[in-house]
This record gives structure tokens, C-alpha cells and sequence, in this order.
């Protein structure tokens, strides 16, 4: 009985394998998440300003929507662009070697006559004299090279999804891009300071505290290229 209800949740899983490989992976609904929620409850109106009614009849009106205004992210539901541009190489080399050489040799030649009593008694080839010689010898070297160079440019639109009270602010952003059967995802989060934010509303990820980038994707491509759930558990229990 379990091997037949193991089969049935095998060919079920086939199933949705072959149901997912005839068609494209799906995109995530734009309408979810923690930025769509923040675009729709936005800042107090403390936070956002209001605008008389002269002021918007102004030309050198200083709100956010005027001509000379500064159109910068601040409130929650604002949104910023986040540049990525990564550039790192890194090369580490390590190198030790050890020596080590030791030589013990204790012998009883006479104590009070005892050896020469003893000596008789035991096997051909036994003696005290010496009781113990022992030497030993231990060498060990090792070279160690990491090399890296990682290389990475994009853009993003985030969103400002929290205010914290001493003014910080919280920004999360999310992308995906489908070509064909494979989705490029992009995902950016972490701390920015307002003043930070250039008069281009951009701003870049060394600036982002506690950042967070991910970029990867999903698809036939990438499914290809992991190993399957089985191989994975023989990874996981087989010693050799």
C-alpha cells in the first residue's frame, strides 16, 4: 500500500513538471506586496504638505509639484531609482609549512641491582637498558588562492515603504523580466538617508544600509541547472 500511494505522488509530480515545462513560468502579480501597499497608504499629510491655493496658481511655488520643486523621495509610497553598479575583485593567498623532530630514549641500567635480576626473566631481545627509545617526525605545508571578480550593473525603481522616526528611510524594490521560458528577477532592499538621494531621485547601493540584492532568476534554464530533489538527498546521507 505505500509503495502504491509513493508511485501515485511521483506520477502526480511528473505531471506538474510536464504542465509547467509546456508553459512559460508566471510573472508575480504587480499588485501585491509591501510597495503597492505603501503607494496606497501613503505619508500623513504632515508629511506630504499642502498647498494653498495661491501657491498653486505660484510659478516659483516651492512644493514638490512646482517647477523648481524637489520631486525627491521621502514619504512613504514615493519612489526612487537604486543604480547597482558592482565592481569587486578581490585575491587572497595563504601559504604555511611546519617542521617538527623529537627523540625520547629512557634506560635503567642499574638500580639497585634490580636490572640485573630482571633482565634474566624476561623474553630473548627484552631488557631496561634502554627501557624506552622513541622518535618521531612531523612535517606539514599547505597554499591557499581565492580569487574573485564580480561585475554587476543595473537599475531598479524602488519604493519607500517605512519612515522610521529619526528620519530614515526603508525602501524595498522588485523586478522580473521574462524572455521566452526564463524570468530575470531583481530584488533590492535596506536603510537610505534622504540626503543621500541625488537631485535625480537616484540613488546607489553603497549608500543603502543593511542592503539586500538579489539577482537570479527562474525558469526551464535555471531548473535545468539544479540538480534534482533526489540527488540532492544521496548528497545529504551518502558518506563517500
Amino acid at each position: 500500500m505505500r509503495i502504491a500511494i509513493s508511485a501515485l505522488f511521483l506520477v502526480l509530480a511528473a505531471c506538474a513538471n510536464l504542465r509547467e515545462a509546456a508553459r512559460p513560468p508566471v510573472l508575480t502579480a504587480a499588485s501585491r506586496g509591501p510597495e503597492v501597499q505603501a503607494m496606497r497608504s501613503p505619508g500623513t499629510v504632515e508629511q506630504i504638505g499642502r498647498r494653498s491655493l495661491m501657491d498653486g496658481a505660484s510659478l516659483w511655488d516651492s512644493g514638490r509639484r512646482s517647477l523648481l520643486g524637489d520631486r525627491r523621495a521621502r514619504v512613504r509610497g514615493d519612489i526612487l531609482t537604486v543604480v547597482i553598479e558592482i565592481d569587486d575583485k578581490a585575491e587572497i593567498s595563504n601559504s604555511t609549512s611546519r617542521n617538527r623532530k623529537g627523540s625520547t630514549s629512557f634506560g635503567i641500567p642499574s638500580f639497585l641491582g634490580l636490572p640485573q635480576r630482571i633482565t634474566p626473566l624476561l623474553p630473548d631481545g627484552a631488557g631496561l637498558d634502554p627501557a624506552i627509545a622513541t622518535t618521531s617526525s612531523d612535517s606539514a605545508s599547505g597554499d591557499g588562492a581565492v580569487r574573485r571578480k564580480e561585475k554587476l550593473t543595473l537599475r531598479i525603481a524602488a519604493t519607500v515603504t517605512d519612515v522610521l522616526p529619526n528620519g530614515v528611510l526603508f525602501i524595498e524594490g522588485s523586478q522580473e523580466v521574462r524572455v521566452n521560458f526564463e524570468i530575470r528577477e531583481l530584488l533590492v532592499s535596506g536603510y537610505i538617508r534622504p540626503e543621500d538621494i541625488s537631485r535625480q531621485n537616484e540613488i546607489t547601493y553603497d549608500k543603502i544600509a543593511s542592503a539586500r540584492i538579489s539577482y537570479g532568476g527562474r525558469g526551464s534554464i535555471s531548473d535545468a541547472q539544479h540538480p534534482r530533489y533526489g540527488q540532492r538527498a544521496l548528497d545529504r546521507i551518502l558518506p563517500f
